[in-house]
């Protein structure tokens, strides 16, 4: 395991801006730090990283970066300490999925000496992988198994970015070190935007699996949560599909944002759901060296400078427009998770190395948007725009694509560009596919994110349809105090399903602060 940090008798913290080349070339490095401190390095001074963030605002383009200089004693590692076994006596807790949020609960679960139970509705993480191929290959969606259900949860098949604003809610570098612990490249610790790519995801979320397992953990997969045990008032325990009971102390409910059949089993038993504003729009996907060009202020490729990425967001009337989960050299891919569905995602590598660059685009869409004001308005309007843009990739999970220039002019698209949709496209006219109102906003949107980007408006960009799993259109109510829902005591409504994370960093912290929580009022 690489070493992120030394312990010194003499270290110091220095900030310093560095040229790309400065920063990856060792002796520049230690040419450009000698020259801030206004005197030389000896062969004993080592450079340690602690912090790194690429500004590319300006046509000099820089590497904020905080570094500590010292003599190293000896090296620190990020690596967390061995899992403890659980004791025959430990109280179970269901955990309801292995996305981040089941997963980081299950570890803090083990820490606090509470065996966790988790019940995951798809695979594990390495068959997994054979559903979402058959899904690109032959669209057959395996509605338990697919790109958001299945060990690991959607951010396994994503970009696997690593960034939240969440930092009031937990320990975020506590996340970051259990995924290098479990895999994940040390430099994760250092990025201010890092990821770690679905390619060295799935072996870490497996990795994962195994430190919960060897502590005395218990996974049951393909196992579908169909209703909750409850006595006298407290939920004890879930009912699979097949009927079968599975008992434990408290629940935490982190299904995930797609997980439709939950909210219509709180529905069914009367019990409190909300409403929820979420964003609803398109992929759009350019080639990923002109996104270098513009970045990087025509500097195009440079074997110092990542693929590049780019956050955009503006203000249309009442609605929001932003870029959502953007993926340089990454790839398009068929999102659903039953049949008559089309929603796209993004997901990109380790190394980012797709020709192609692309961006969720969303607009935000509330109550205010759509027909009905009942706790299902907003998920009905997400589901009908899913099954429009199905009927209209010919009924299938081809995806309805339309060039950027078309669909400002509001005319359909006589030929497409190449893409990196992972599955089949179709012109389709999304200027009167999409609701009018998301349409105006993109159009206004797209306009002035060509202002900021200058380029970002060209016949090789493309919009593919739709962008709809931004975040869930459904809250599952919590008290703030104890996390417990307020008719059910021993249910913890948790991450992006239950509406209280969007991310992979922020769904972690939300299981951590979940499994905290019981074992404070256990």
């Amino acid at each position: 395991m690489a070493s992120l940090a030394f312990l010194s008798r003499a270290m110091r913290t220095i900030n310093i801006d560095l040229t790309p080349e400065e920063y990856h070339v060792p002796k520049l490095m230690r040419k450009a730090v000698a020259r801030q401190i206004g005197g030389s390095l000896s062969n004993h001074d080592s450079l340690h990283v602690v912090r790194r963030t690429l500004d590319c605002r300006r046509r000099n383009i820089v590497y904020h970066t905080e570094i500590e200089i010292g003599a190293p004693v000896e090296s620190l590692s990020h690596r967390e300490p061995q899992t403890p076994s659980l004791p025959a006596s430990a109280p179970h807790v269901i955990i309801v999925g292995a996305g981040p949020a089941g997963l980081f609960a299950a570890l803090r679960a083990i820490q606090l000496g509470i065996k966790p139970v988790i019940v995951e509705r798809g695979k594990p993480v390495e068959e997994r992988k054979y559903d979402i191929a058959k899904l690109g290959r032959e669209q057959i969606v395996n509605p338990n198994s697919n790109w958001c259900f299945g060990e690991g949860g959607a951010g396994t098949y994503s970009d696997g970015k690593l960034y939240t604003r969440s930092t009031k809610r937990g320990d975020v570098s506590a996340v970051l070190r259990t995924f290098v612990a479990h895999g994940a490249d040390p430099d994760i610790m250092l990025d201010a935007h890092a990821h770690i790519g679905t390619d060295r995801l799935s072996g870490i979320i497996a990795n994962m699996r195994h430190t919960i397992e060897e502590a005395g953990g218990e996974y049951h997969f393909n196992t579908r949560v169909s209703d909750l045990i409850v006595k006298d008032g407290r939920v004890c325990g879930v009912i699979d599909a097949d009927g079968n009971h599975i008992e434990g102390k408290a629940v935490i409910l982190a299904t995930g944002h797609s997980a439709r059949d939950i909210y219509h089993m709180f529905h069914r038993h009367g019990w409190l759901l909300e409403a929820k504003p979420f964003a609803l729009g398109v992929r759009v996907e350019h080639p990923q060296q002109l996104i270098n060009e513009i970045q990087y202020h025509g500097k195009g490729y440079s074997k110092y400078l990542p693929p590049a990425a780019y956050s955009l967001t503006t203000q249309v009337g009442n609605h929001g427009v932003f870029s959502f989960c953007m993926c340089p050299g990454g790839v398009i891919v068929p999102a659903a998770t039953a049949e008559e569905q089309q929603v796209v995602n993004g997901m990109s590598n380790s190394h980012r190395n797709s020709p192609h660059a692309n961006s969720g685009i969303a607009v935000t869409v509330g109550l205010n948007d759509v027909e009905g004001t009942d706790v299902f308005a907003l998920l009905r309007f997400q589901q009908a725009v899913e099954q429009r843009m199905f009927a209209a990739g010919n009924d299938s999970i081809s995806a309805p694509t339309q060039r950027l220039v078309d669909f400002l002019q509001r005319k359909p698209s006589s030929r497409l560009n190449k893409t990196g949709y992972m599955g089949q496209t179709v012109s389709a006219p999304l200027h009167e596919l999409l609701p009018p109102f998301i349409v105006d906003s993109l159009i206004h949107g797209f306009k002035d994110f060509d202002c900021k980007m200058h380029g970002f408006i060209t016949e090789e960009a493309s919009l593919l349809a739709v962008e709809s799993r931004t975040s869930s259109p459904v809250r599952i109510p919590r008290d703030k105090e104890t996390l417990q829902h307020p008719q059910l005591q021993g249910l913890y409504p948790c991450g992006e399903g239950a509406g209280y994370a969007g991310g992979i960093v922020s769904s972690a912290l939300d299981g951590i602060r979940c499994i905290e929580a019981f074992n404070l009022q256990r």
